[in-house]
């Protein structure tokens, strides 16, 4: 078993929160100073625990092993969502480290914008070659609509080259991360073997209505938007349990109300909604259902509903020898006080796992809390993750 100093691992996560420290979280998004100072203070660490570091031209931090033979890919990211928490992504990366201190032959990455200010995982899209230039030349900043080309050149990335993967350098790619939910927690548990990332499933529903006097129009003769598309949830959420699965997770992210005053009859609303599952067939299912809702509202409701599709992920199955070998490092270190489990969240496994195997750990997140500043997980928890990762990564490499 590789001995990792989980002392210096948790002490390296207390350093790197206090860049960008917001009350008991950080504000760290993405291309910020903040944000450039922990990548600048990760090559460092990277140097200290003898990998060859370099910073590409989107961002991504790589941290390479010098001896021969295959690596292990261990990584996340280092951004943070606005006055979020500590640990989302930075546990991955400095477990990541742990385990080339304590002498595996591993390479360490942080992705760049995992958590999609500019855009969605362009980090470690472009590390597999999925990333275009004109997709680059087309992102901005959701938030306050700076262009992606001109945060690069500020951030002082422009003109450097982008690091693509090296065909048959890795054996798989390992991603730690606070588990993001209360599953564990309320089991009592301390390590999740994941055993897939669900597919997002992103649809806009458009309904078009008729703008008028809130005081001079009758009910009768109304055509509201808002009402028809609070109708249409509310049918959602009544028919989507009898063909869930037992953890799909359905999401009104946004409504939109045009024009949105008081006194007026909205002629339009728009809505962002959003379905999780890990299972194809669940998700083919709850997709079936919404499209006959939707049909089934523009055959009652005054006001039609369009529904289109806006980002479609696939889910991304954890590879099972890859599994195995946390599951058996679980149950070695931490006999029965762990469970196979899918994750809820998007992670830059996902895409990772298109070119070659990859597999997730999850640790306990205390309350659940993640996104926000009061995020946390145990320290017994955080050392106990990395011993299991590091004895995975090893029983792995060993196969």
């Amino acid at each position: 078993m590789p001995k990792v100093d989980t002392a210096r691992f948790i002490a390296d996560l207390q350093a790197l929160r206090k860049i960008g420290e917001f009350k008991t979280g950080v504000h760290r998004p993405t291309y910020t100073p903040e944000d450039m100072e922990s990548r600048r203070w990760l090559m460092t660490r990277m140097e200290e625990v003898g990998l060859e570091s370099e910073l590409d031209g989107i961002g991504n931090v790589i941290g390479r092993h010098k001896g021969p033979g295959q690596k292990l890919l261990v990584g996340s990211h280092i951004e943070t969502q606005n006055e979020a928490g500590w640990l989302d992504g930075a546990l991955g990366v400095l477990g990541g480290v742990a385990l080339a201190r304590a002498g595996l032959p591993v390479d360490v990455v942080a992705f760049a914008d995992e958590e999609g200010h500019y855009g969605g995982f362009i980090g470690s899209r472009s590390f597999i070659g999925q990333l275009e230039e004109e997709e680059i030349d087309r992102l901005a900043n959701r938030y306050h609509g700076k262009p992606l080309r001109q945060a690069l050149k500020e951030a002082g990335l422009e003109g450097r080259p982008r690091i693509r993967m090296e065909p048959g350098r890795h054996k798989g790619f390992l991603e730690m991360h606070i588990e993001q939910g209360t599953q564990l927690e309320s089991a009592d548990l301390r390590i999740g073997v994941v055993t897939g990332i669900v597919a997002i499933r992103q649809y806009r529903l458009t309904f078009t209505g008729m703008q008028d006097h809130a005081g001079g129009t009758t009910m009768e003769e109304r055509r509201d938007a808002g009402l028809t598309a609070v109708r249409l949830l509310a049918e959602i959420d009544r028919h989507f349990p009898l063909v869930r699965g037992p953890r799909s997770t359905w999401t009104t992210g946004r409504i939109s109300l045009d024009p949105g005053a008081a006194s007026i009859i909205p002629g339009r609303c728009e809505v962002l909604f959003q379905l999780r599952d890990v299972d194809s067939a669940v998700i083919a299912r709850m997709e079936d259902c919404l499209r006959a809702l939707v049909q089934e509202s523009n055959r009652r409701e005054k006001c039609p509903c369009v529904l289109e599709p806006v980002a479609l992920s696939t889910p991304a199955l954890c590879d099972p020898e890859m599994q195995q070998a946390l599951a058996d490092a679980a149950e070695a270190l931490a006999p029965g006080a762990w469970q196979r489990m899918p994750s809820g969240a998007g992670h830059d496994a996902q895409y990772l796992s298109r070119v070659m195997p990859a597999a997730m750990l999850f640790v306990p997140s205390i309350g659940g809390i993640s996104h926000h500043w009061a995020e946390d997980t145990k320290e017994e928890d955080l050392a106990l993750g990395v011993e299991v990762l590091a004895e995975g990564a090893a029983r792995y490499l060993a196969r």
